[in-house]
């Protein structure tokens, strides 16, 4: 079996349409969709695309779409903070029923035998919780603690935006990186699994997506700063780093 990871496509529609492209050039005979798909500007969109690809795709529940779920039932976290509760909001009101169904009930992790690499381990943060953050420079500790509960020699995970590739203890932990809002560079990151672990980057064009944006969703919260910052440009990932680590 060859796997695709996609993660963080946080409503990103035209980004994902070009990395679908390039999956389906790949040959893949499974799609994993690795957490916090919607909460973005364009959320019912994305998950409706998601849904076409039937059995295809296997879901992993990340933090943003338990969130969306909680909101779309009217049970928000009072104590999240407002630069997510905002767009989770939004998203939610964006929803129909089929949309929340599409996130409800979703595993925190999976596993699956791969060409070349055996069984897998997904995950959106760690395979105990998810909004756990690893780093690829966090401790060995820290993952020998979070991937307790599980022994496959390798792990794919995302939640942090950033794609590495590292050891730990003996394992390989692989961080896809982010379809819709990377950190680091523009562009759309997944990951190409079997026979081997290969990093993708996938080029779209972001002034089109803009545009997209600015005519699917004009109430979007702060629509401009995310088409600047997560979009047009991204953060450094040194400067990402250095806040994950506060």
């Amino acid at each position: 079996m060859r796997v695709a990871v996609l993660a963080d496509v946080h409503g990103n529609l035209p980004a994902l349409d070009a990395v679908l492209a390039d999956v389906r050039a790949a040959g893949v005979d499974a799609i994993v969709l690795n957490g916090d798909l919607a909460t973005g500007p364009m959320p019912a969109e994305t998950l409706d695309r998601l849904a076409e690809l039937g059995e295809t795709a296997l879901w992993v529940r990340g933090n943003a779409d338990r969130e969306l779920v909680a909101a779309y039932d009217g049970h928000l976290d009072p104590d999240l903070p407002e630069v997510a509760r905002r767009p989770t909001e939004y998203c939610a009101g964006q929803f129909a029923a089929r949309h929340r169904e599409l996130l409800a009930e979703r595993p925190l992790s999976i596993s699956l035998d791969v060409d070349g690499l055996g069984v897998v381990r997904f995950c959106h943060a760690t395979a105990r919780d998810d909004t756990e953050i690893v780093l690829v420079d966090s401790p060995i500790d820290r993952f020998q603690a979070a991937f307790a509960e599980t022994e496959e020699a390798t792990v794919l995970l995302g939640h942090t935006h950033m794609p590495f590739d590292r050891l730990a203890d003996r394992r390989r932990f692989v961080n896809s990186g982010s379809v819709g809002m990377p950190f680091g560079g523009t562009g759309a990151y997944w990951a190409l699994l079997g026979p081997d672990v290969t990093l993708r980057r996938t080029d779209y064009d972001l002034d089109a997506a803009g545009r997209a944006f600015r005519a699917a969703a004009p109430g979007y919260p702060d629509l401009d700063g995310f088409i600047t910052h997560n979009l047009l440009s991204t953060p450094s990932d040194a400067d990402v780093l250095k806040a994950w680590r506060k």
